[in-house]
């Protein structure tokens, strides 16, 4: 259409001008931007339409270790949703700030006078966010505690929490799931992650499900009305149905009516529920492992705080870091991983930046909101925590996290302007980080002295962890270390290939669409093609 108030040859010429100024600008533009391929491998790109997802849901970004630019980006600079590919962030961060060998302590105080084996007062039992104070550990706390010679504590049991200063929480908030295991809150003294553990075992003679409730405590009661049935075990959880119901008169009972079907073809299932409160929970079990010690306790339990000026009976110290950040990695562990995030913000020097006028304060609406924090570029990379003083710092909080995690962050000359860490598990509806900032990460962790024990932490395809079922039986199993990620509308995978030729590749790929639970064919292709590119 002509314009009415131009001739149509000044009207050709304004639009060629025009043009060259906008092809002069993409220019300039592309010119800030790293050179790489926006194109994906044709099986990848081809498993996403057959599921029915745009290429504008996909964030892609791989690059070999030591080049200099990627080799493929799809959407890399948008924010998205990482599901637990966040837990990579998290527990990069926890290698380097508290180094490979960090352990948390549990201790025991006696608040009171021991005579004889008898202590004439209280146990306390202070806790520190310890990540793996399963059961297994809390046995052999209580069972060093029997051979100090203590035999019957007369008063309470005493649990001090206060070294973690977090609001309260609502584990049903993500999901409407509160009995979940997956949405068990951090704690400082987190015995066992609160949870029970229902092992579902089918009895063909029987035509039964026979249910062995781990631990068994007394508190507990457990109605078994499942059905026994033939068929593929497929989504077997849906097939439950969980009636929980707390009663307290004077004493809490937890009673739990399990309906539904089971099929036989499911074999042996472990379903791991969170029914009881942490009083509760410690109580019951604590009185249990002490009186099969031939311990006696004649009092109740209670929240309290430890005694100032005493030195503890007893003192457990957890396995090395090194070792939990591999459950967090392979299984996924969302507890785990919240803990180990609240213990990032209790790093030497953030707590010495705090002494000097450095404040937590403004960390917590900037980043709810994803804006980038300024910070020293000196950071506390490589920082080792003092186990040591712990007693004498201030309580965990996420804003000190948040801080401490940003301040690492500009150490290493990293800034990541979109990032959102909420609880650092990727357990949210409102964490994000680009593909593209993800990837600069994992370059960085091939370069750190703590590459090893990250690398290891990682679930290996075909093999193990979250990947164990993935491309069995294909070139690719065995050749990469891949960490998962699943929410609603969430699919993500991040780690590294070994290619063909020997060469480690960084592979991400995030999905943030309706249909994200069919992505799994694109993503397995986009390993593939890592693999076998030369």
């Amino acid at each position: 259409m002509r314009h009415k108030y131009l001739p149509e040859r000044r009207l050709k010429t304004l639009w060629r001008f025009s043009a060259a100024i906008v092809l002069c600008c993409s220019v300039l533009a592309a010119a800030s931007l790293p050179a790489f391929s926006h194109n994906m491998p044709v099986a990848v790109s081809q498993a996403l339409k057959q599921a029915g997802i745009p290429q504008s849901a996909v964030g892609i970004y791989v690059q070999e270790i030591g080049a200099a630019k990627p080799l493929l980006a799809v959407n890399a600079g948008t924010a998205m949703n990482p599901a637990s590919v966040m837990k990579l962030v998290t527990t990069f961060a926890g290698l380097e700030l508290l180094g490979p060998a960090y352990t948390w302590k549990t201790e025991l105080y006696a608040n009171g006078m021991l005579e004889n084996g008898t202590l004439r007062g209280d146990l306390v039992i202070k806790g520190y966010g310890d990540p793996k104070l399963n059961l297994e550990n809390f046995w052999l706390l209580t069972r060093r505690l029997r051979q100090t010679g203590l035999r019957e504590i007369t008063g309470d049991l005493v649990l001090d929490s206060s070294y973690f200063d977090l609001p309260n929480g609502n584990p049903a908030a993500f999901d409407g799931k509160p009995h979940r295991a997956y949405n068990v809150l951090p704690e400082a003294l987190l015995v066992n992650y609160r949870t029970l553990a229902l092992r579902l075992i089918p009895q063909s003679g029987s035509k039964a499900v026979r249910i062995v409730a781990d631990p068994p405590l007394p508190s507990l009661d457990l109605k078994n009305s499942l059905t026994l049935t033939n068929g593929p075990c497929n989504e077997w959880r849906d097939a439950l149905a969980a009636d929980i119901r707390t009663v307290s008169n004077g004493n809490v009972r937890v009673s739990i009516a399990l309906n539904g079907s089971y099929s036989i073809d499911c074999g042996e299932k472990t379903l791991y529920l969170s029914v009881h409160d942490t009083a509760d929970y410690i109580f019951g079990l604590f009185r249990q492992l002490w009186e099969e010690q031939g311990g006696v306790l004649r009092g109740k339990v209670r929240t309290g705080v430890a005694p100032e000026g005493v030195a503890p009976l007893e003192i457990h110290q957890s396995p090395p870091l090194a070792d939990i950040v591999r459950d967090i990695n392979k299984f996924s562990n969302n507890t785990a991983a919240r803990q180990l995030y609240l213990a990032l913000g209790l790093t030497s020097a953030l707590t010495a930046g705090l002494t000097t006028g450095l404040t937590a304060g403004p960390t917590t609406a900037p980043a709810a909101a994803g804006i980038p924090l300024e910070v020293p570029a000196s950071g506390i990379s490589g920082t080792i925590h003092d186990a040591a003083s712990d007693h004498d710092k201030p309580p965990a909080t996420l804003a000190k996290s948040d801080m401490a995690l940003r301040r690492w962050l500009a150490s290493k000359q990293l800034s990541f302007p979109e990032l959102i860490i909420e609880n650092g598990s990727g357990l949210s509806r409102n964490e994000r980080i680009s593909t593209g900032h993800l990837g600069k990460l994992l370059l960085a962790a091939f370069q750190s002295p703590v590459m090893p024990e990250f690398i290891s932490s990682l679930p290996i395809v075909g093999v193990d962890g979250t990947m164990k079922k993935r491309l069995n039986g294909s070139a690719t199993a065995g050749q990469a270390h891949i960490k998962t990620g699943l929410l609603d509308g969430v699919k993500t995978m991040a780690g590294y290939v070994l290619d063909k030729s020997g060469k480690r590749v960084v592979v991400i790929f995030f999905v943030n669409h309706p249909k994200s639970g069919i992505a799994q064919p694109a993503m397995d292709a986009l390993l593939h093609w890592a693999y076998e590119r030369s």
